[in-house]
């Protein structure tokens, strides 16, 4: 699975949730977590696995947090390496984290089997939704942090997501993207 989303919509928390009741549920989790690289320093905070607390304790669990160097898409130069030595080592869930940063940070979606585009209510511009790009490429669009105070923003972006989604052309003819 490959997961996209912009900055706070809440990936490191989804991914160690959803990764949790995996492993509860016996599978061996990998996740990919990708962070972007300064383009002053070439350095990278990689700070993604001190999020998943929990999720890079348990055993079953593997976490790699890797920088960008400068590869546009979201992802790293060796991601789809990366997935294939995953499988190969015996982890049956591979999660993949991109950067999340926007529009065209989708290249991951040619390289997991669905691709996943996690938004925050009340996130601004709710009219992202019609634009070409990574909403193209969103086999699931899920609404996040839809709770509390978030619970009729969430209801409106998702309503306006699943109008977007019927203006866009059809990539499967078994598959049809949800919200």
């Amino acid at each position: 699975l490959g997961l996209s989303g912009p900055p706070g919509a809440g990936k490191s928390t989804f991914i160690e949730c959803f990764g949790k009741m995996l492993t509860e549920r016996k599978h061996k989790v990998s996740v990919l977590a990708v962070d972007p690289s300064s383009s002053t320093s070439g350095g990278s905070l990689l700070g993604d696995k001190t999020r998943m607390t929990e999720l890079s304790r348990d055993m079953n669990a593997y976490i790699r947090p890797s920088p960008t160097s400068g590869t546009l898409g979201g992802v790293t130069r060796t991601t789809n390496e990366a997935i294939l030595l995953c499988e190969g080592g015996g982890y049956d869930v591979v999660l993949v984290e991109t950067v999340g940063v926007g529009q065209s940070e989708f290249a991951v979606a040619d390289m997991v089997d669905m691709f996943i585009l996690l938004l925050p209510p009340a996130g601004g511009d709710e009219l992202q939704g019609i634009k070409r790009g990574i909403i193209e490429v969103a086999d699931l669009v899920a609404i996040n942090k839809a709770d509390g105070d978030l619970v009729v923003p969430a209801r409106r972006i998702q309503a306006e997501y699943v109008s977007a989604m019927k203006l866009l052309r059809k990539r499967s003819k078994v598959w049809r993207p949800k919200v």
